[in-house]
């Protein structure tokens, strides 16, 4: 197994687990972008297409399912738990995210590996990735006040994007 590959994987899983300890331990969603948790729940449903089709080891089917049961939990929790949509700032959370969706899309259509369906939506996948975090930023950025756990979360996310995943 690739060490950079185990690290970026454990790392995402810290940032997820930091989010959903917010989420659960305050019942708020406050300062988390939800535009943003939609986009990584889209990144995993795409790029994991190939659970269907092919099988690579126990781990990374297991790791799969964890990204995207847990990205689909954070969208479910912001959406629909009575308590956590509460608090979900909509005012704050105006990134325009559907032009990072198309702009990924129209990417993945020119310039991918081969031409198929699982490496259009793979390469998709990938490049939204890349910006998935910018709706996030700028909720940030607007509201000016950061809890301890937002950041956390944050942080883990960055590093885990920007240093492990080559």
């Amino acid at each position: 197994m690739n060490i950079f590959r185990f690290a970026g994987d454990m790392t995402h899983l810290i940032s997820v687990l930091v989010l959903l300890l917010k989420i659960y331990a305050t019942k708020s969603c406050s300062g988390i972008s939800l535009k943003t948790q939609e986009l990584y729940a889209l990144v995993f449903v795409t790029r994991y297409l190939d659970l269907f089709t092919d099988f690579i080891s126990v781990y990374n089917t297991l790791m799969k399912l964890i990204f995207i049961a847990s990205s689909l939990a954070i969208v479910w929790c912001m959406r629909m738990h009575r308590l956590v949509k509460r608090s979900y700032d909509k005012e704050l959370d105006t990134f325009r995210h559907y032009l990072l969706v198309v702009g990924s899309a129209v990417l993945a259509l020119i310039v991918h590996e081969k031409f198929t369906f699982q490496e259009i939506f793979w390469a998709f996948s990938i490049y939204l990735e890349a910006v998935a975090i910018l709706p996030q930023l700028v909720l940030l950025q607007r509201s000016g006040n950061v809890d301890n756990l937002t950041g956390q979360y944050v942080f883990f996310l960055g590093y885990d994007i920007s240093s492990l995943h080559m």
